[in-house]
């Protein structure tokens, strides 16, 4: 019986080391198509879309819905400008979107205002073209997992139709009617620009804020949210295995964005 030689050996370990660097890079470069071309996974960390994203919700952002800019690759290379097969948000999309101000930091808020458009807030209420935007109480909303622990005012809030389609309804919160963005000038949104606001009103800093966020270029939008695939409510540290089950919001996950 003939044994194979060390050379031998060492040239199948050789290759199946090789083999299996070949399937990680192939691997990385689909996960890095699929994330630039089609679906990008973000995560909220902070409570200024209350009560539409929870803090520790996990969620899936449509990379095709408003074309490709140079922010949908890694990096944000500065390959081209513009937007590749772009299209505008509709009024009422959940977005993500490169902070304007330095170009890197994503921000998620509710597109309110597209070019053209003229946005004001009235005493907490948010005025489209001159009209106010309807609101319906609905009642008392505790608000937790970001900050303490507090009840607000929940409101049903309808964007006017646009285009033959109908209004977009959300939920927003409102802590007050008389804070520091809820009177506000009137800001036209300037073309290629769209207006984004956070559902919890009181508590996002958003394009009401010109000095911080402001108008947004439509080359910064990433994409639109469409689901929640994960939620946690921060109650289980990652070490505690045990409360992990307790720990997810069962009823959000696979949840659409609205």
């Amino acid at each position: 019986m003939t044994r194979p030689s060390y050379s031998t050996m060492a040239k199948k370990k050789s290759g199946g080391w090789l083999e299996s660097i070949k399937t990680i890079v192939y691997a990385a470069l689909i996960a890095i198509g699929i994330r630039t071309v089609a679906f990008e996974p973000f995560n909220i960390p902070s409570g200024s879309m209350i009560p539409t994203l929870l803090v520790g919700d996990y969620l899936f952002v449509s990379k095709y819905s408003y074309g490709y800019s140079r922010h949908s690759l890694p990096f944000s290379p500065n390959l081209f400008s513009g937007r590749i097969f772009g299209a505008l948000p509709r009024r009422g999309d959940v977005a993500v979107f490169k902070l304007p101000r330095d170009g890197s930091t994503d921000y998620i808020k509710r597109i309110v205002g597209l070019p053209g458009d003229r946005i004001q807030v009235r005493g907490g209420i948010l005025h489209i073209n001159g009209q106010a935007v309807r609101r319906d109480s609905l009642g008392p909303f505790t608000v937790e997992g970001d900050g303490p622990r507090m009840t607000v005012r929940r409101f049903l809030e309808t964007l006017p139709a646009l285009d033959g389609q109908p209004g977009v309804s959300h939920q927003i919160l409102e802590a007050t009617d008389d804070g520091p963005f809820d009177n506000t000038p009137e800001f036209r949104v300037p073309e290629g620009h769209v207006f984004a606001m956070g559902d919890n009103r009181d508590n996002s800093l958003d394009s009401r804020a010109m000095n911080a966020v402001g108008f947004i270029p439509v080359e910064n939008l990433v994409g639109r949210a469409e689901f929640i695939f994960f939620s946690v409510d921060g109650s289980a540290a990652w070490w505690e295995v045990w409360g992990w089950p307790f720990a997810i919001r069962w009823s959000r996950l696979f949840t659409a964005v609205r």
